[in-house]
């Protein structure tokens, strides 16, 4: 049993006591090979036992969170810095443009409606107030075509899980429902009779405890539902019981005669499409219909733009690792993806039409984005929007519309928001500033940030961005954060952060993010490079960045702090095991940690293209073990310290993982090393997503916090 008594965090010896978690002899073969799991029973997240170990790690993390003297600063710096008026980049739906603000320390940013963009502004959707804390937050959301109905998804306590909510443009609530809704889109047919949604079968527990089950997410439906009807009468659409791994992605062509739905099987860039003429069956695609299936088969990816009549446009990966444009005519299938735009030297990550026949695109060059346009019919390029060099957000525009707006950041930059005009006829004239965010006392112009490519292990260059005051000193002894993530094909952008902002002011502080292998930053080439049996080199890669930094004099092993959630925080488990004495502290969070078992929860089956099948292949089980964080903790080898944050309302990668890898690092790891293995385990909070700012706040200020008492940070006022 655990013992939740923790009174002193300190021997006599000087060694730190931990709670005693109970240590079985449970192990498994597979692959011939015997696997230790003395911790199985962990995973059962509602036992009295798992309860008493969190409670008793939660006691013993808070007095570490705690040691650093000037902790509240930080908070009240923190809180200051998040308290102005933030703004997102307007929408038009319908009569109406749309946008979220802040006013500064609001639990959840609210929808605002407004009737031009001059015109005052009036609250229609505030989440914040749907709960005492603030812990709803808005999911899944989508307009009609019309733009005279709103459907939002509520998400409550960090969970995945969501309900259905539906309003018209006046703010007047309608009585429909939809429950149990996971990673769902919502597409309005154009008639706003109804709409498309998917969702998976309830969990057998109740919706108070939404987000703490570990089930595996399987068999995902595609369903219609027609307005103004209770949720049992929805129509299914869409089920594959022979592949009960597949997932289901809805959308309505521009035209409203199409239902395009997009199928995937794991989080790989490839998908089938299929497509249902809407005309033929009065807008609701009956269960059995015979769909045109266009692709059929995991190769590519197709992300829709536009259409004009049967002739439709994508985005694809197809034979272009770093995308492109093509157009696919439905009357002429023999044709097949006909090239529109090629790819670049640079990488296409985001597409869209806007006044008729404009193809926005997005590229992002050795990790900056820069935005062009092009004619939609011809693919010929017509100019490159003139934009500083840093972060651009999606912009926010449509086909039926000359406007667009394009939100810009950087690292020592908070936001602008860009409206870019294609009614005005002068081109020099048609781009301007809509809002600029300034943030309080903050001056960017005594910080520089710039881009560094440093070799790995293996003589690939690596590309990383390091911010900090202009006056600093290269003499080793910077306290220095190293950030990293380095899978799933998402890219680390330059953007900014009030944490890293507080970082490099009040701590003298270096900020370090290194844009590893397993990123989009280069193309498909780039992910696959740390993906798989390419994994370690992601972990190589991290490690290098560390070198890096310290023998270009920025920083030293005992002041450099790594940090990284979700698959970042697998990340930093990874490399202090690997390499503990490059680091004085590792921050891991929301973390996948027992890597032979990852599939087995949620919605984890579908990283298997990521990070490998261990049930099915004997290689990859290998490959995994080699790495997977709960399996190759050291004995020998002293710790930095190290702190695991996870949530209990985490249902994308379950606390389990850090509730195993925190008792075997204070089993085989503790009584090596002096500095604390420890884990914070927040309450009403899942994987990040709709978290709200006090909690945010809160979590921000614990993990510097341990940080700076960790590496001997000091404050600076």
């Amino acid at each position: 049993m655990v013992s939740a008594e923790t009174s002193s965090i300190t021997s006599i010896d000087g060694n730190i006591v931990y709670p005693q978690a109970r240590r079985t002899d449970f192990t498994y073969t597979q692959h011939d090979v015997t696997v230790a799991d003395p911790y199985r029973w962990l995973e059962d997240l509602d036992s009295e036992e798992t309860k008493a170990f969190v409670e008793a790690q939660n006691k013993i993390s808070a007095q570490f969170m705690n040691k650093f003297e000037d902790k509240q600063k930080y908070k009240e710096r923190l809180t200051e810095l998040f308290n102005f008026e933030r703004f997102g980049p307007p929408t038009k739906r319908g009569d109406y443009y749309y946008q979220y603000r802040n006013s500064g320390l609001q639990a959840q940013n609210v929808l605002y409606q407004q009737d031009t963009l001059e015109s005052d502004l009036r609250v229609f959707l505030d989440p914040g107030k749907l709960e005492a804390d603030g812990t709803a937050s808005l999911n899944a959301k989508s307009f009609s075509y019309s733009g005279k109905l709103f459907a939002y998804a509520i998400s409550k306590s960090g969970s995945d899980w969501g309900m259905i909510y539906l309003m018209d443009c006046h703010g007047n609530k309608l009585n429909d429902i939809i429950e149990w809704v996971k990673h769902t889109q919502i597409v309005f047919t154009h008639d706003d009779k109804g709409f498309y949604y998917t969702n998976f079968e309830k969990p057998n527990v109740e919706a108070v405890k939404a987000g703490t089950e570990i089930g595996a997410d399987l068999n995902k439906r595609l369903l219609y539902h027609k307005i103004g009807t209770p949720q049992s009468e929805d129509v299914l659409v869409h089920l594959d019981n022979e592949n009960p791994l597949y997932r289901f992605m809805p959308t309505i062509s521009d035209d409203g005669k199409y239902l395009l739905m997009s199928i995937k099987k794991d989080t790989a860039p490839a998908s089938m499409l299929y497509i249902a003429d809407l005309e033929t069956v009065d807008n609701v695609v009956p269960l059995g219909y015979d769909w045109n299936k266009i692709v059929d088969c995991f190769k590519f990816r197709y992300y829709y733009l536009t259409n004009d009549g049967t002739v439709f446009y994508f985005e694809t990966n197809k034979d272009a690792p770093r995308n492109k444009i093509v157009k696919y005519d439905l009357s002429r299938p023999e044709e097949g993806f006909v090239d529109l735009v090629h790819q670049a030297e640079d990488v296409l990550v985001a597409s869209s039409v806007v006044d008729d026949n404009k193809l926005v695109l997005k590229y992002m060059r050795d990790v900056k984005h820069i935005v062009v346009v092009h004619d939609l019919t011809s693919g010929r390029f017509l100019h490159q929007i003139p934009l500083p060099v840093g972060y651009i957000g999606n912009t926010t525009g449509d086909r039926e519309s000359k406007e667009f707006f394009i939100f810009f950041a950087s690292y020592l930059t908070p936001g602008t928001i860009y409206r870019y005009d294609f009614g005005v006829d002068d081109q020099e004239k048609r781009l301007s500033i809509h809002h600029e965010i300034n943030i309080k006392n903050f001056d960017s112009t005594l910080f520089e940030s710039k881009q560094v490519f440093y070799e790995s292990k293996d003589g690939t260059k690596i590309p990383m961005f390091v911010s900090h005051r202009k006056d600093l000193v290269f003499d080793g002894s910077n306290s220095t954060l190293l950030f990293g993530y380095g899978g799933f094909s998402s890219s680390l952008t330059p953007g900014f952060s009030f944490a890293y902002a507080i970082f490099m002011q009040h701590f003298g502080g270096v900020v370090a993010v290194a844009n590893l292998r397993g990123g989009g930053e280069y193309g498909r080439d780039w992910h696959s490079g740390g993906t798989l049996l390419n994994k370690q080199n992601v972990f190589d890669d991290f490690q290098y960045a560390a070198k890096y930094l310290i023998n270009e004099k920025y920083t030293q092993p005992a002041k450099l702090a790594i940090n990284g959630a979700s698959n970042g925080g697998l990340l930093v488990a990874a490399c202090v095991n690997q390499a503990p004495e490059l680091f004085g502290a590792a921050v891991a969070e929301v973390s996948g940690l027992d890597m032979l078992r990852f599939h087995k929860f949620t919605i984890g089956h579908t990283w298997q293209s990521e990070y490998g099948y261990p049930d099915d292949k004997a290689e990859d089980f290998r490959n995994i073990l080699k790495y997977s964080p709960v399996h190759n903790v050291h004995k020998t080898k002293p710790y930095p310290a190290f702190a695991l944050f996870t949530a209990d309302h985490d249902d994308r990668v379950p606390p389990l993982h850090s509730y195993k890898h925190i008792a075997e690092l204070q089993h085989t790891a503790g009584p090596m090393t002096n500095n604390p293995l420890v884990l914070r385990v927040q309450t009403k909070a899942g994987h990040g997503a709709g978290k709200p700012l006090a909690k945010r706040i809160e979590e921000t200020t614990d993990k510097f916090a341990f940080i700076a008492a960790a590496i001997g940070a000091t404050w600076r006022d």
